[in-house]
């Protein structure tokens, strides 16, 4: 979450201070700012290490191990406050603020088209914000994380202010919040044409293992239909 936080105020430094960033944003400050955040996320650490509240996942996988772990309210507010809320508002500031100077620019660039257009007598094409571009992934990815963590953050609160446990509901919210990482993939999968070239690299590679152990299992039948290019079902 703190990182998610990170990355969207260097995207709104590079945005609205686009002549300064190379000197805001350095090397030296960079790793000062990695540096905290694992210094961050330790101090919020230390209160579950220290036995206040229930440590990472649900354990009803394990009931011996749910039935002595109880929740504190205090500590599930302290998580809340330190990490999630403040992570929230952090990011909808600046991609609220990211998305408003994008369409400005838009629409100042579609008017100076406009404009230079009508005086040469040509029809020009309106070009993309490449910043706004970038932004939207960023925005997917931030979007889909906080919207996945959301159930689990409020079943974790309605556990811990109730002391009432469900373990269906713990089951599925804490798989969705995990389904996070899988989602990830496909958002760049799905936005970046890198990813898109290392997925059909990866596709291929597999249908390539799929077509070996064919040859490997049949291998008369290989020879009887030609040689196999590809994934056979």
């Amino acid at each position: 979450m703190t990182s998610l936080a990170c990355i969207s105020i260097d995207r709104y430094i590079a945005i609205t201070k686009p002549l300064t960033y190379n000197t805001l944003v350095t090397p030296w400050r960079l790793r000062l700012c990695i540096f905290l955040i694992w210094l961050y996320s330790t101090l919020v650490f230390l209160p579950s290490f220290f036995h206040w509240g229930k440590p990472g996942y649900h354990g009803d996988v394990f009931q011996w191990c749910a039935e002595s772990w109880h929740t504190d309210p205090y500590f599930t507010l302290f998580i809340v406050m330190m990490l999630y809320a403040p992570a929230a508002l952090i990011v909808c500031f600046t991609y609220f603020n990211i998305f408003r100077i994008c369409q400005q620019h838009t629409k100042e660039i579609s008017e100076r088209q406009a404009r230079f257009s009508s005086q040469s007598g040509e029809a020009g094409e309106m070009q993309a914000c490449p910043d706004k571009r970038y932004a939207m992934v960023l925005f997917r990815i931030t979007s889909v994380f906080y919207i996945l963590w959301l159930p689990y953050i409020i079943y974790f609160l309605l556990e811990s202010s109730t002391g009432h446990s469900n373990r269906s509901a713990s089951f599925l919210t804490t798989w969705l919040a995990i389904s996070n990482s899988f989602c990830n993939c496909v958002i760049y999968s799905l936005s970046n044409s890198v990813f898109q070239r290392g997925l059909k690299r990866l596709s291929g590679a597999m249908c390539t293992s799929c077509a070996s152990q064919t040859i490997a299992k049949d291998p008369y039948m290989v020879r009887s239909k030609g040689p196999l290019t590809g994934c056979h079902v």
